[in-house]
């Protein structure tokens, strides 16, 4: 189960990818922490989720933490499933409405950033950390 896990391949371009999601889910975890109501509990309440406090500090913890391990490309398959789940419920909750309410092009617009972060997390996920990573590092270790 290890291995399958920390498996990656050789690539060194995939630690671009890493970089940009692991950067963006780390500075927009830490934003729920230090911007509660602009960005953690206070925007959960506004967009009508249950339990705003509470998932403020739940979804913003989980963003600090797995944007950290897939910085460090470190059990990335595990982290990315956490980020793959926060942006379907992005997607549904605040960009749904939108499609509804002022269509597809208003909504495409304003969720470019999401779809990204979804297929950036789907993508790690599929392929893993790549060369540069502790995945690799470990990955290399345990066959030796």
């Amino acid at each position: 189960m290890k291995q399958k896990v920390i498996k990656t391949d050789n690539s060194k371009t995939t630690v671009i990818i890493r970089l940009m999601v692991g950067s963006i889910f780390l500075s927009e975890g830490l934003q729920k922490f230090l911007f509660a109501e602009l960005h953690g509990a206070g925007r959960f309440e506004k967009i009508g989720l249950p339990w705003p406090e509470f998932l403020g500090y739940f979804v913003g913890g989980f963003e600090v933490v797995c944007g950290f391990l897939i910085l460090l490309g470190l059990v990335i398959r595990l982290a990315t499933i956490p980020t793959i789940t926060i942006m379907i419920v992005a997607l549904t909750t605040t960009k749904l409405p939108i499609l509804i309410n002022e269509g597809v092009w208003s909504m495409l617009h304003a969720a470019r950033t999401d779809w990204a972060m979804l297929l950036g997390s789907i993508f790690l996920f599929i392929k893993g950390s790549g060369h540069w990573s502790f995945d690799h590092k470990w990955m290399n270790k345990n066959k030796t």
